[in-house]
């Protein structure tokens, strides 16, 4: 018997890929594989992306969960808030059971055993997983070129085992492995490991982006040319976490715009066709690492010079962005225009009562 075509399903975009999270948009999907009911945190981010990816997904659609706080929180008593088929894994094994799934898919549909279109495969693994544990794995899919989404949602940290340091922990992170002290006052030394860089120099075959759900139309459409791309893609997504960064519950969003805004999280886009980054994503807004340190506890115990290597951090990503920067972001480089941030969160509260 001959064997049978792959027919691939081909997701169009939405408009308005700046367009802020609060703004109704009617083009979006009704469907909903990803429903309420789960036991995560309120605001949580992770859940927020899951949503939204599922949502631009749609319900042709299996999900793989490794080990994680989405796979913790949303797994409990045999409930789940899927609407459709997803899968628990190892956290050490994303990428090798995500790969097995997509191959056995397009094995079943050569050979007749399953009808119908191939099916959007997409793992949702955490940074301990993508970043940490799982990183072998995950590369060995996408280097192998299998047909699947690898989607990282960045949480910065180790929530589901009580707020641990990941390699994607920022500079000046607090978290319980990496506490601020006499000796290591700005907590964290070392700043996040790369990843999207890393898969795209490592994986040039591969579509791979950034995002983040403050802006959700921009996240949706990376999610669908994704999985548009025939071939392995792989997407990281800033994704707060309350628990650990320490923030408002309803900041959520905020935060998922801010971190964009002060430069701390570039988003852009890497083109396997053209082997080029593709830079044109620009927030409306340019603002200084301060403005969205200050409302996160995990950096309350920042320090003048901190704060200041953050901004000088944030500034290289503009510039490598090819972005100009404004006199006042060079300024908050220098850490004689910056105070401590216990400093300035006791001068706002203070403010608020005037």
């Amino acid at each position: 018997m001959p064997a049978i075509e792959v027919q691939r399903q081909l997701l169009p975009l939405f408009d308005s890929p700046n367009q802020g999270a609060r703004f109704y948009n009617p083009e979006l999907p009704s469907s909903e594989p990803f429903v309420p009911g789960h036991r995560t945190c309120a605001g949580c981010g992770p859940s927020i992306q899951y949503r939204m990816t599922s949502k631009a997904s749609g319900d042709n659609t299996i999900l793989v969960g490794p080990t994680g706080c989405m796979y913790v929180a949303n797994s409990s008593y045999l409930c789940t808030p899927y609407n459709v088929p997803w899968a628990h894994t190892q956290i050490g094994s994303a990428g090798s059971f995500t790969a097995g799934v997509a191959a056995a898919y397009e094995a079943m549909i050569r050979k007749g055993k399953w009808k119908g279109a191939f099916p959007n495969i997409i793992c949702e693994a955490g940074d301990g997983s993508a970043s940490d544990i799982g990183l072998a794995s995950i590369s060995g899919a996408l280097y192998r070129n299998h047909d699947c989404l690898i989607i990282c949602y960045d949480n910065e940290q180790y929530a589901n085992t009580g707020i641990q340091a990941s390699s994607r922990t920022p500079y000046g992170g607090m978290t319980t492995f990496s506490p601020p002290g006499p000796m290591v006052p700005e907590a964290k030394t070392l700043f996040p490991k790369d990843l999207a860089r890393m898969m795209a120099a490592g994986h040039p075959h591969c579509y791979v982006a950034t995002a983040s759900v403050g802006y959700p139309i921009d996240l949706m459409n990376k999610v669908r040319k994704g999985l548009n791309h025939k071939g392995a893609a792989y997407l990281m997504i800033y994704t707060p976490c309350q628990k650990g960064f320490v923030y408002e519950t309803p900041r959520s969003i905020d935060l998922g715009r801010l971190v964009v805004e002060c430069g701390l999280y570039p988003i852009w886009e890497w083109n396997p066709e053209a082997r080029a980054y593709d830079y044109s994503f620009r927030p409306r807004n340019m603002r200084p690492v301060s403005e969205y340190l200050r409302l996160q506890g995990r950096f309350g115990h920042l320090h003048a010079e901190h704060i200041a290597k953050l901004q000088n951090f944030a500034n290289q990503q503009w510039q490598m962005m090819g972005v100009e920067l404004p006199e006042a972001l060079i300024r908050a480089a220098d850490a004689k225009n910056l105070v401590n941030m216990a400093s300035a969160v006791e001068a706002a509260a203070l403010a608020e009562t005037l």
